[in-house]
């Protein structure tokens, strides 16, 4: 097995800034000092081609995000402020979204210890997200043949707004998006099947709805499953509405990555959300996700 990360390039923030950009570390960390993933199998990503990007992205858009000639309202809407490093980060991330695709697809099971980026729109970013990792790595997927049907499983508190943008011409990919009903976003791009929960779902009530939704998933025969981890729905999470603990969260990671093994059906990880405090709990929970994976998939 292989997995990626792009945490060589640590984004400058302000202090007190909202976005916890050391997670990426400390799971890297926590992953290889209790033996989930050795480091030996953890890559550094690629960056990204340009042709990648331009699959997913306007042209313009591209273009001012890698000169840094957005607007100050569209750089507010990303949250995160434009430098060189954030720049190679991007790039990093969406080249590890792509290596993780490739290598699910010649392993059975792949991630990369990022992404998650489901806000970022075809000509805007959002919510942290500027480029749209997923949808990225889905439409390299289908243009180089490696596979016929992608499906996107995002399970980030918050609805993928961005994915179902970007994908909604393309019959081949199939969007299914949870989230809490009164969550970021707003205003709401429909998936192809969105589930919304209501402030405050625990464990027993969270899971009862995901499995009973998550069989028009593989009724569309994916050959790829791109998995959005995202732990956001944590009750600690500070950005989230939902009441999940972290035995709910495995039990939700186990049942999506054992339907899909279980179906010979290639899954490539990543993580989302992530904004408890202490970060650490997050952290906690993201690595909890690494070890089912390692469970359900015996590496």
């Amino acid at each position: 097995m292989r997995f990626f990360t792009s945490d060589r390039f640590v984004i400058p923030l302000p202090g007190g800034h909202s976005f916890p950009g050391r997670k990426y570390v400390l799971l890297r960390e926590k992953l290889i000092r209790d033996g989930i993933l050795k480091a030996d199998v953890i890559y550094p990503s690629p960056l990204a081609d340009a042709a990648d990007l331009a699959r997913a992205h306007a042209p313009e858009y591209i273009a001012a995000v890698l000169d840094g000639t957005l607007d100050a309202k569209a750089q507010r809407r990303i949250g995160l402020p434009w430098s060189e490093t954030l720049v190679n980060r991007i790039h990093a991330t969406m080249g590890g979204a792509v290596m993780a695709a490739e290598a699910a697809l010649e392993d059975g099971l792949s991630g990369q210890l990022a992404g998650g980026t489901h806000h970022a729109h075809r000509d805007f970013g959002a919510g942290y997200c500027i480029f749209n990792d997923f949808a990225i790595a889905a439409l390299k997927v289908l243009a180089e043949g490696w596979a016929a049907r992608v499906a996107i499983i995002d399970l980030d508190v918050h609805q993928g707004d961005g994915n179902a943008a970007i994908l909604a011409d393309h019959p081949d990919v199939f969007v299914f998006s949870v989230q809490g009903e009164k969550n970021f976003p707003h205003h709401r791009v429909p998936s192809d099947l969105d589930l919304d929960l209501p402030d405050g779902t625990e464990d027993e009530a969270y899971l009862r709805a995901l499995a009973d939704h998550l069989p028009a998933v593989f009724d569309f025969r994916p050959d790829l499953v791109l998995y959005q981890a995202g732990v956001d729905p944590l009750k600690e999470d500070r950005l989230g509405r939902l009441a999940l603990t972290f035995d709910g969260l495995a039990k939700r990671d186990r049942l999506v990555l054992t339907e899909c093994r279980s179906r010979g059906i290639p899954v490539s990880m990543a993580i989302g959300g992530g904004y408890a405090n202490p970060i650490e709990l997050s952290v906690q929970a993201y690595a909890n996700t690494y070890a089912v994976a390692r469970e359900v998939f015996r590496f």
